[in-house]
């Protein structure tokens, strides 16, 4: 039973350093430039692990923009739910969502290239499931609370996502240490205008 958990704990093992390793490369090289074998042999492993782990350079890639969106929705959630009233956590979460296009990271993998690399459908389905649902949730609540009008929460949401998509890319792109500010001020005004009162 021993040998079982610890060629289990192996193989986990070797899953999360390809990941990590993967993570590491697509963000500094970009998917382009990143070689598969060349991740697993910086870890040790085969490119035979690499396989088996995640079927391809794609499929590590996918593995990745997953564990940096699901990060980042966290962030996005933990911004929001320290303020108190929904909507200083609106504007909270959207201020943390704008922020990440300060991370190198983050503009690299799913601003850049999981939009190119997994196609638009399937990088915004990732997207939905990770960060868009909080912003159509705060949005909902704000509705019901009567702070915003009544209105379809679906069109709205995906107005605001993308518009923060779009900022936090041109953040991330301008090199202007005040590109954050200035997003964001942008969106408080855009936000101020869904108010009722």
């Amino acid at each position: 039973m021993e040998v079982v958990v610890t060629r289990a704990a192996q193989r986990e093992a070797t899953r999360l350093a390809l990941l990590a390793e993967g993570r590491r490369r697509f963000a500094v090289d970009g998917y382009q430039d990143v070689v598969l074998a060349e991740v697993a042999q910086a870890i040790g492993a085969t490119k035979g692990a690499a396989y088996h782990h995640f079927g391809s350079k794609l499929g590590l890639f996918r593995a990745v923009v997953a564990e940096v969106q699901e990060e980042l929705g966290a962030r996005v959630a933990a911004e929001a739910d320290a303020q108190r009233g929904p909507w200083e956590q609106l504007r909270a979460g959207c201020r943390a969502f704008l922020a990440s296009g300060t991370d190198p990271e983050v503009r690299q993998i799913l601003l850049e290239d999981a939009p190119a690399v997994l196609g638009w459908d399937e990088w915004r389905a990732m997207d939905e499931a990770s960060s868009a649902r909080h912003l159509a949730d705060a949005l909902a609540a704000l509705m019901s609370a009567g702070v915003i009008a009544a209105q379809p929460v679906e069109p709205l949401t995906r107005l605001l996502s993308g518009a923060m998509n779009e900022s936090a890319l041109w953040i991330a792109r301008s090199g202007d240490v005040a590109a954050l500010e200035q997003a964001a001020s942008a969106l408080d005004s855009l936000l101020r205008g869904l108010r009722t009162a």
